[in-house]
Order: C-alpha cells, then sequence, then structure tokens
C-alpha cells in the first residue's frame, strides 16, 4: 500500500494491497478502517482524544432561550381592555400589534438565521475533524434547532461513543425552560386581562 498525496481530501479509496477493499484516508495518513467496495461503507470512529463539540452547536442548542426570554420581557399593555363595556356592552381588545411585538417577531427571524449559518460551520467543522456525512446542516431550515442538535448527535454517537448526546441533553431543557417561561408568560397575560375586565363584569 502506497502512500497517498497529503493533497488528497479524507475519504474512502481502493486499497492497493487488496482488491475489492476501500480503506480511509484521512486527510494525513492510510487508517486501519476499511470497507468492502460498493455500496455505502460505515463511517470510520473517531479517536477517542478527538474533539466532537464546537462552540456552533452550543449555540444552536442555546439559541431557543433568546426568543423564549424576549417573550417574557414584553408585557401587552391591556390596560384599555374593557374601557367600552360601560354603556355600550362592547369590550374593547388592544392591538397586539406594538413595536415589543415586531421586535419579538424580527427576533425570532434572527434566530433563524443564526441557526441555518451556525449549523452549516458546525457541519464544516465536524467534517474538518474527520466526521464522515455528518448531518446536514440543510436539515435546520426546518426551523427547529432540535431537529439539527438530534441527527447532529445521533450521527457523532456512533462514531465517537459514547460520547456525543451532550448537545441533546442542553436543547431538552432549553426546550423545557423555554415552555416553563412561555406558561408563566400567558398565565401573567390573562391574569392582567381578568383584572381589567372584572370591574366591567361586576358593573
Amino acid at each position: 500500500m502506497t502512500d497517498a498525496p497529503a493533497a488528497i481530501p479524507a475519504g474512502w479509496y481502493p486499497d492497493a494491497a487488496t482488491a475489492g477493499v476501500l480503506r480511509w484516508w484521512d486527510g494525513a495518513a492510510w487508517t486501519a478502517h476499511t470497507a468492502p467496495a460498493g455500496g455505502s461503507p460505515e463511517r470510520p470512529l473517531l479517536p477517542a482524544d478527538r474533539p466532537i463539540y464546537s462552540p456552533f452547536i452550543w449555540v444552536i442548542a442555546l439559541l431557543p432561550l433568546a426568543s423564549a426570554f424576549a417573550l417574557a420581557a414584553w408585557t401587552p399593555d391591556v390596560s384599555s381592555i374593557g374601557a367600552g363595556v360601560y354603556g355600550t356592552g362592547q369590550i374593547t381588545v388592544p392591538s397586539i400589534y406594538t413595536p415589543g411585538y415586531f421586535v419579538i417577531l424580527g427576533l425570532g427571524w434572527v434566530v433563524y438565521g443564526l441557526g441555518v449559518l451556525f449549523a452549516f460551520r458546525d457541519w464544516l467543522w465536524l467534517k474538518r475533524q474527520g466526521v464522515v456525512r455528518p448531518f446536514h446542516w440543510a436539515w435546520s431550515f426546518l426551523g427547529a434547532a432540535t431537529v439539527y442538535v438530534i441527527g447532529r448527535s445521533v450521527i457523532v454517537r456512533r462514531v465517537a461513543a459514547p460520547r456525543g448526546l451532550a448537545p441533546i441533553w442542553v436543547s431538552l431543557g432549553v426546550v423545557i425552560a423555554s415552555v416553563i417561561v412561555t406558561v408563566v408568560w400567558v398565565v401573567n397575560l390573562t391574569v392582567s386581562i381578568l383584572d381589567q375586565l372584572r370591574p366591567s363584569i361586576g358593573a
């Protein structure tokens, strides 16, 4: 088996010593990983000391918190609700289209765009670490950060077991925290609305 030029990218190449066998070239040297020619070879395992968590994956996992806490910081003005009840029987509903609403809406698009960007950067980073066919960054276009986090973690786990699942647990914690923040926000808003309607209902 002869050495391959350093310029050749990492990948599966025909083994010069054995016909019908592919051998994994890691970009610098031949490895012990082999596979039958044809089909889709298994991903070679990563060395135990190879890093598998980029800064990008942690940002992706934590990004949903930005939207959740932005929602928590937004307090719609409900002081005018019920103002039209007296003498008319009509309930005035204030518009939600306030500056705060548009800030949250814009932040949602920023979070979405950053999720796609960082998924792409993380995908490139994994390839540089030697992960063959990492979970594709384009899945992040689905809009849910957890889709990329889960897919990425499953594949990394296969090549670096028992490592690889930490981003899933962080993402799960973020989802739970976001749900709690949203529920608390809805409850507080509902209480505020009922407080505004109570004098009208009792009149």
